[in-house]
C-alpha cells in the first residue's frame, strides 16, 4: 500500500492555512476476509503517528456489520476525526457481500449525515458538511444550502465525487471523497490503464480542479466484490494545503 504526502491547491486559502494537513482515509470496507483491513490498520496507525491538524473519512467504513467492532477498535486511535457514510454502509451496492449496517455508532470520531459542524484551525473557522449517501442516491442532497460563507475554510465530506458536477461555484473550497478505489482492477497500458471496477469513472483518485474548488478522490484501502487489488494501491493520503 501507499502512504502518501500530497501537496493540495486550494482556492481561496487564507495564508495563515498554508501547509495545513488533512489526513484522508476512505472505502475500508471491514467486516469481510479481505487484504484491506490489513491495509485500514497500517493506514490508521500511520495517521495516528502523524498528528495531523484534521483527519476525514469519506465512506464505506463496513460491507457487514460484522466490523463494526473492528471499526471501533480503529476509530479509537483517532479520536476527533470527521466521517461520511457511503453506499456499502446503507446497504445500497451492487457487491452481493453487502449489508447495510448503518445506522451505527463508528466509535470516537464523528459522523455527518447532511450536517456541519466548525472547528477552530490555527485561530481560524473551518467548516465541514458532510453528505449523507442516501441524500445523494435519491437526488436529495443540497450541501450548498449549509455553507456558511463567513468561515475561513469551507470543506465537503462526500463519498460520491460526482457532487462537485452540482455545486456552484464557490460554495466550497475543497471536496474531499472515495468511493471509485482507483478502479481496484487495473489493465496498465500506454501512460494509463483500463479501470475495470469502473471505466468510465470521471474522478478514479487524485486531485482535480473545478471552477473555485479542489476534489481530492481517495484510492481508498478496503476491496469490494473480490478480496484483492491489482495495480490500484490501497492509499492513505495526508493532504498539505497550499494556497492555489
Amino acid at each position: 500500500m501507499r502512504l502518501r504526502e500530497l501537496d493540495c491547491p486550494v482556492p481561496g486559502l487564507p495564508q495563515e492555512l498554508a501547509g495545513l494537513r488533512i489526513a484522508h482515509l476512505s472505502d475500508f470496507h471491514l467486516g469481510v476476509p479481505s487484504r484491506g483491513s490489513r491495509a485500514v490498520e497500517r493506514a490508521v496507525d500511520w495517521t495516528a503517528s502523524r498528528g495531523p491538524e484534521l483527519v476525514c473519512v469519506t465512506g464505506d467504513l463496513l460491507t457487514r456489520p460484522a466490523g463494526l467492532e473492528r471499526l471501533r477498535e480503529l476509530t479509537a486511535r483517532i479520536p476527533g476525526a470527521h466521517a461520511v457514510l457511503g453506499n456499502h454502509d446503507v446497504g445500497y451496492a451492487k457487491d452481493p457481500l453487502a449489508r447495510g449496517a448503518a445506522p451505527f455508532d463508528p466509535g470516537p470520531i464523528t459522523l455527518l449525515r447532511d450536517e456541519t459542524v466548525a472547528v477552530e484551525l490555527r485561530g481560524l473557522r473551518v467548516q465541514l458538511v458532510g453528505v449523507d449517501p442516501w441524500s445523494q442516491i435519491r437526488g436529495t442532497a443540497r450541501p450548498a444550502e449549509l455553507a456558511d460563507g463567513g468561515a475561513d475554510l469551507r470543506i465537503l465530506l462526500c463519498h460520491f465525487p460526482e457532487i462537485v458536477d452540482e455545486l456552484p461555484e464557490g460554495a466550497f473550497q475543497l471536496v474531499l471523497a472515495g468511493h471509485f478505489h482507483d478502479g481496484q482492477i487495473a489493465v496498465p497500458y500506454g501512460r494509463g490503464k483500463l479501470r475495470l471496477g469502473d471505466p468510465r469513472a470521471p474522478y478514479p483518485r487524485g486531485v482535480f480542479q473545478r471552477p473555485g474548488l479542489t476534489l481530492h478522490v481517495s484510492p481508498g484501502l478496503g476491496t469490494s466484490f473480490v478480496p484483492f487489488r491489482f495495480f490500484a494501491r490501497p492509499e492513505a493520503t495526508e493532504l498539505v494545503l497550499q494556497p492555489a
